[in-house]
């Protein structure tokens, strides 16, 4: 038997960025969805710093406190403090036990009701890793209570990654390096190790299982470019050593977002 590790990222935010609207619907929808599954343990758990604590509903598990951001890597231009996607996921991987499953997946990424079971048939089918694509949904619906209008959206098909599903001893074989949240290249880091790395891997691009209010792509803003090309910069020292490891690489590389 195995449990499903789930974990968010948190943060308390102003009136105007656009988590205010998106982060109440993610919490609701998961604790609609975890209380849907009846044949597997789920635990939803957050990393978070210590000022995001007060607005973390009770159902989710707050991992011990986040100490340090992207801003402590030594450049003097990051200056949010935006979180390190390895940090985060050493907080699942204390919890998870060698053959359970870890769900990461970005805090303004709501789930449908059944989103945990249909991960656990594709599991008993022997998936070791998945990655599930979003649905974007209009943003005419904002509020919680307006949930079942959302799920009833079909939305649109997005092409990032923002939703990764993965066996705890693969993703402890997985390189992050410094790459922080809340800008481009960790979808992309992601998708190519699981790719790599995974016994059976699978892509789900036209399941109507996660969605995005709106599609108003804050991560390229020009204020995220700086963040962006730390990302790159990380990616890029990734590429390298999982190019000398993997002679496939380069066709695994050229199969991210095919679309593109």
């Amino acid at each position: 038997m195995y449990k499903i590790i789930h974990i968010i990222n948190p943060v308390k935010v102003g009136d105007s960025s656009d988590l205010k609207v998106a982060q109440p619907v993610t919490f609701e929808s998961l604790r609609i969805a975890k209380s849907n599954v009846k044949k597997v343990e789920i635990f939803q758990l957050t990393a978070q710093y210590e000022e995001d604590k007060a607005i973390i509903p009770d159902h989710f598990i707050q991992t011990k406190n986040l100490r340090r951001s992207v801003i402590d890597i030594g450049n003097k231009d990051l200056n949010r403090k935006l979180p390190l996607i390895k940090d985060i996921l050493k907080r699942a991987f204390k919890v998870a036990g060698k053959n359970d499953f870890i769900i990461y997946t970005n805090v303004d990424i709501a789930v449908q009701p059944g989103f945990y079971n249909w991960i656990i048939e594709r599991i008993s089918e022997g998936v070791d890793a998945m990655i599930i694509n979003r649905r974007t949904i209009s943003d005419l619906h904002t509020e919680v209570k307006d949930l079942p209008k959302m799920y009833a959206e079909k939305g649109e098909k997005h092409p990032g990654y923002d939703c990764f599903v993965f066996q705890k001893k693969l993703g402890k074989k997985m390189m992050f390096g410094n790459i922080c949240v809340g800008a481009v290249y960790i979808g992309l880091v992601f998708f190519l190790q699981m790719k790599l790395l995974a016994r059976n891997f699978m892509e789900y691009g036209d399941e109507h299982l996660t969605f995005h209010i709106g599609n108003d792509q804050v991560w390229r803003s020009e204020n995220n470019n700086v963040y962006a090309e730390h990302n790159k910069l990380e990616f890029e020292k990734i590429s390298n050593r999982l190019r000398k490891r993997h002679k496939d690489f380069q066709a695994v590389l050229r199969s991210a977002f095919p679309n593109r």
